[in-house]
């Protein structure tokens, strides 16, 4: 397989319709052609070393009407921002809680009746965000192991080693040793969504690909799996909120 080592990264600008785009340039050693992605940061164009920048911009003109479409649908999904403040709604298995704060010497955070009451030293935002985002994290504990153990037993699979990550734009990963890894920021997510990508984890230990025979894995588990799928692509800015 020919290396793909980095060479350089940089920070350009072209035209694209009747506006200029601002897009990475990667270039590594051993690509062969140029590839595109649009995501939340831009545009990133991978690209040979050697290829001279014409021939690379001529490229991606030939597929100007792809990128500005995806521009513009990753611009409609901004991450909406939350205000750490008393009231405050936050999202939690696809619906919504209310923040209340009050003080104390100790800080802690538990849901009640539809409202999680934060105690915080001070009511200042960085110290109302930790306490949040801790208490989703321990929830995040407790609900996706016991998730994935009640789906692996469905699916006729050895219980799996569950760990809890802070990754932002990654949902879950799984790798031979059977530990699945699920972002503590699905808890934000409807149940069924977060069962989708639940069973897209378990389906790697039988098949550690993304060929036909593991999206089979993942249909046998999560018959829903392609509506599911479609909606956390188009909503999953929600989950990344904070």
């Amino acid at each position: 397989m020919p290396s793909l080592d980095l060479v350089s990264r940089d920070r350009r600008r072209l035209s694209l319709g009747e506006a200029p785009i601002d897009y990475l340039l990667v270039r590594r050693r051993g690509r062969r052609g140029v590839g595109l992605k649009v995501d939340e940061t831009g545009l990133t164009v991978n690209a040979p070393a050697t290829m001279p920048l014409a021939r690379i911009e001529a490229l991606v003109r030939e597929s100007e009407r792809w990128v500005l479409r995806k521009i513009a649908e990753w611009s409609a999904r901004q991450v909406p921002k939350i205000e750490w403040i008393e009231g405050a709604r936050l999202p939690y298995l696809g619906g919504g809680i209310n923040l209340r704060i009050s003080t104390g010497p100790r800080a802690m955070a538990q849901l009640r009746e539809g409202n999680l009451h934060v105690v915080v030293r001070s009511n200042g935002a960085a110290d109302v965000k930790r306490a949040v985002v801790g208490w989703y994290k321990r929830v995040a504990q407790e609900y996706l192991a016991m998730r994935a153990r009640e789906l692996a037993r469905a699916a006729g699979l050895a219980l799996p080693h569950v760990r809890i990550s802070p990754a932002l734009a990654r949902w879950g990963s799984c790798n031979a040793r059977r530990e699945v890894r699920l972002a503590w920021r699905l808890m934000k997510a409807p149940r069924e969504m977060i069962d989708y990508v639940i069973c897209h984890e378990l389906a790697h230990i039988r098949q550690m690909n993304h060929s036909s025979a593991f999206w089979a894995e993942v249909e046998r588990q999560c018959p829903d799996y392609r509506r599911l799928r479609d909606r956390l692509f188009a909503t999953d800015h929600l989950y990344r909120s904070f």
